[in-house]
């Protein structure tokens, strides 16, 4: 059950929740205009009752000032409100009438010491009346305060104001009410089926081509329009697209290289274990030359095996740095010293130009790796001297070690390509001895010191591989 909930949750596409979201929010609106209507008698009536008394309290505060006619005068008229105020025996001291003779207070109906008996009567000193003016045929609102102590009056004073007749106001209030309502539903949708098909059809589109791209197809155009989202998300897929797409040429090239490179062992492996058996296996010296090859081979596969999987830890994180101090011209005049066999042997000539003595902060090991693996490439492609070069340069803030090599040079397009996995260049002069993945090796731990590196190369004067250690 619960499944089937989530299912039909989902059923709902963006442009029909955005729809619905604009309509409730018009529903809302009407309803707060609603509740405005039912609640605003009820504020109207407490808020004169407030500013009337407000008033009445303003002038009880300035009561005997020199100025107290013209302070009654302004709030009477600026509130549209009838004052008298009398003294202890209800003799009238200062009254202002603002309706003509018309209200409570004034006039031929005298009102004012029937109020007068029952502010004096009330315990607390203050009245609040509603009372029905028959004349005017309206409700009007009667304050009055005692003035002084109230057991001991200084005097009284009254008010009377109008309560305006909101009834038909309300009513025609409502009317005006429920057809904003109505406008506002009809606008709220016509705006929510616009936006919404505004908003979703640039997600609708890139759901659609991400499905294309889902599907193996690199070449699918994600279009976003409308808004600034949509467009960055748009720009966001399309990188992706692209990074996705150089991933697996470059893992149908690692399948293609790696199948090759084990493909070519084993075969030998395996002819070479059918010629012992068939042919050589009672004949010591061929069963020697052959089980030779046999070892020969085993040792390439490990080694290929071997890199591919110190490649993958060192790209995926799971190799740490075991850092210390090291000085790099003893450093490197080690590592050089240990090709003196293959000097004597192949006849190679690897010299260094060494600088002054200077402290680097490494994983030696890690980094020898990078050192041999850049003389080891050298060799494979230097010139006909067989001649490699190893420098240190001390700079202002590291070391930079460079091993340069005199063989044809690469085209300066496929120098971006030279620290890829398996990419060889074909301008070498004698057979090619390694994995193919040791480059690759080099920019990977290059990468986890931080270390900056590089290569510069001309056609027809070699090439020089750097690093920058500090």
């Amino acid at each position: 059950m619960r499944r089937g909930s989530k299912k039909a949750r989902r059923r709902f596409s963006l442009r029909t929740w955005l729809a619905l979201s604009f309509m409730l929010f018009s529903f809302i609106a009407a309803a707060v205009l609603f509740l405005e209507l039912i609640f605003f008698a009820p504020l109207y009536y407490t808020f004169k009752i407030r500013e009337t008394r407000h008033m009445t309290e303003t002038l009880m505060d300035t009561y005997g000032s020199e100025d107290y006619a013209d302070r009654i005068r302004t709030q009477a008229f600026s509130n549209q409100v009838c004052v008298t105020v009398t003294d202890a025996r209800g003799r009238v001291l200062y009254s202002e009438d603002v309706m003509g003779g018309n209200c409570l207070l004034h006039g031929w109906r005298n009102y004012l010491y029937p109020l007068l008996s029952e502010l004096e009567a009330s315990e607390s000193g203050n009245i609040t009346l509603s009372v029905f003016d028959e004349q005017l045929g309206m409700e009007t609102l009667v304050v009055g305060s005692v003035i002084g102590d109230a057991a001991e009056p200084d005097g009284y004073i009254l008010c009377n104001t109008i309560i305006e007749p909101i009834g038909t106001t309300v009513s025609l209030l409502k009317r005006v009410t429920l057809g904003i309502a109505l406008v506002l539903l009809v606008v709220g949708l016509v705006i929510a089926m616009i936006l919404s098909d505004r908003l979703s059809r640039p997600i609708i589109r890139i759901t659609q081509s991400a499905g294309r791209m889902a599907q193996g197809d690199y070449t699918t155009v994600f279009q976003g329009g409308g808004y600034r989202e949509a467009d960055e998300l748009a720009r966001t897929l399309s990188y992706a697209e692209h990074e996705i797409a150089r991933v697996d040429t470059m893992q149908r090239d690692l399948i293609a290289n790696v199948s090759h490179d084990l493909r070519t062992p084993l075969t030998m492996l395996k002819a070479y274990a059918e010629m012992i058996r068939d042919l050589s296996g009672d004949n010591p010296v061929k069963r020697a030359a052959h089980l030779q090859v046999i070892i020969e081979e085993t040792d390439r596969l490990t080694m290929l095996v071997t890199d591919i999987l110190d490649l993958s830890k060192l790209e995926n994180g799971s190799q740490k740095l075991e850092t210390q101090e090291v000085g790099v011209r003893a450093w490197l005049t080690d590592i050089i010293g240990r090709y003196k066999g293959i000097s004597e042997q192949m006849g190679y000539h690897i010299s260094f130009t060494p600088d002054e003595e200077r402290m680097i902060t490494c994983d030696p090991g890690k980094l020898e790796r990078v050192v041999c693996n850049l003389i080891n490439n050298a060799i494979n492609y230097t010139g006909e001297d067989k001649c490699v070069y190893v420098s240190q340069i001390n700079t202002e803030d590291g070391v930079r070690i460079e091993v340069r090599d005199t063989g044809a040079g690469i085209e300066e397009d496929k120098l971006g390509k030279i620290f890829d996995k398996y990419y060889r260049s074909e301008n070498h002069r004698r057979e090619t001895v390694g994995t193919g993945l040791g480059l690759s090796i080099v920019k990977a731990i290059l990468k986890l010191h931080g270390f900056r590196y590089g290569v510069r190369s001309k056609l027809g004067e070699g090439s020089v591989f750097w690093f920058e250690a500090r």
